[in-house]
Order: structure tokens, then sequence, then C-alpha cells
């Protein structure tokens, strides 16, 4: 059985876990959804405007606040901070791709650092961050316990994105495994 920490343990751990670049990250995972509940890490993925990630679920997924009911446009790329998850995960390296975030990066990606509208050059990839917050979940419990998603739904993990960002392709291409994040 997988450990999942208490808070104690996620508050004395953040402070490392804040440690990553504000200017220049690095790609450290790239993980696809090709249907429910399945992951797939990749070495190098192809970006589109229309789907995200091609071969992810996500173009297929309805999500019901969206105006049409298929998937929000706002959510097709998600990003977590390879040192937070590696916090939550207790170290289990095993575990970076189960909440299924498409890119698992070393960057910090608080809102002072990237604010909705943020441009970040990856690879030959260009995303935005989007506005709608990424939270932690029901899956996200089960997964990490739930400390785990109290500590990330804060007030406070909310302003650092401890569990991620939400955000969408505005221009195509390749982004691979070891890549540079750069704000654009």
């Amino acid at each position: 059985m997988s450990k999942h920490l208490n808070t104690q343990e996620l508050e004395e751990g953040l402070s490392e876990a804040l440690t990553s670049p504000t200017d220049q990250g690095t790609v450290d995972l790239i993980v696809c959804r090709p249907d429910i509940g399945k992951r797939e890490v990749l070495q190098n993925a192809e970006f589109s405007i229309e789907v995200g990630l091609i071969g992810d679920n996500w173009s297929k997924k309805p999500y019901r606040k969206s105006p049409d009911g298929g998937p929000h446009p706002e959510m097709q790329v998600t990003m977590i901070n390879s040192r937070v998850l590696n916090l939550i995960t207790a170290g289990d390296s095993s575990r970076m791709a189960v909440p299924g975030d498409q890119l698992v990066v070393d960057f910090d990606l608080s809102r002072a650092n990237i604010p909705p509208g943020t441009k970040l050059n990856i690879g030959t990839t260009v995303i935005e961050v989007t506005e709608t917050p990424h939270t932690g979940c029901t899956q996200f419990v089960g997964w990490f316990g739930l400390a785990a998603m109290r500590f990330v739904n804060s007030t406070r993990g909310r302003e650092l994105c401890l569990r991620g960002i939400n955000s969408k392709v505005i221009q195509p291409g390749t982004i691979s495994r070891g890549d540079q994040i750069t704000k654009g």
C-alpha cells in the first residue's frame, strides 16, 4: 500500500518542494491518458490546438460545466510541479504518472510566477495558462489521501498551484522529456 503523508509531513516538506526555478524549468515527465484510468509515459508528444496532447482522452471527455457539454477548453493540458508531486507521493517515483497530468515539470507554477494568460514556450509548442483552477478531487484522495487533497486545495495551496495548473495549446508542436520551459 502506498504511503499517504499527514498534514504535518506535507507542511514540513513544502519549503523544499517550492525551490523550483521561476524563469526556466524543465519537463520531467510526459503522461498520456489514452483511456479512463490508463497512463502511458512518453518520451515525446505532439500537441495540437484541437485536442491538446495527441492520443490523450481529453478531447473525448465531456465536462458538465462546459457550454456545449464537450471537453472544457480551458482544461486541455494540465501541469503539476515535479517537486510538489514528489512530496505528495512520499518520494515514490513509480507514482509520478498516477494523477494523469500530461506534463510533470520542474518549474514554479504559482499564480505569482505565471498568472493566467502567461504563455509558456515548451519544445516547439506554446501553451497558455488558463484561469480555471486545477484542484484535487475524489480520485486524488484515493491516490494520495485526504490530507494531501486538503493541502493542495487550501487557500495557500491554490495560490501556489500545488495541484498544478490548467492550460491550453495556442501553438501546436512537439514536447520532449527534458525540454526547457520559458515564459513567452
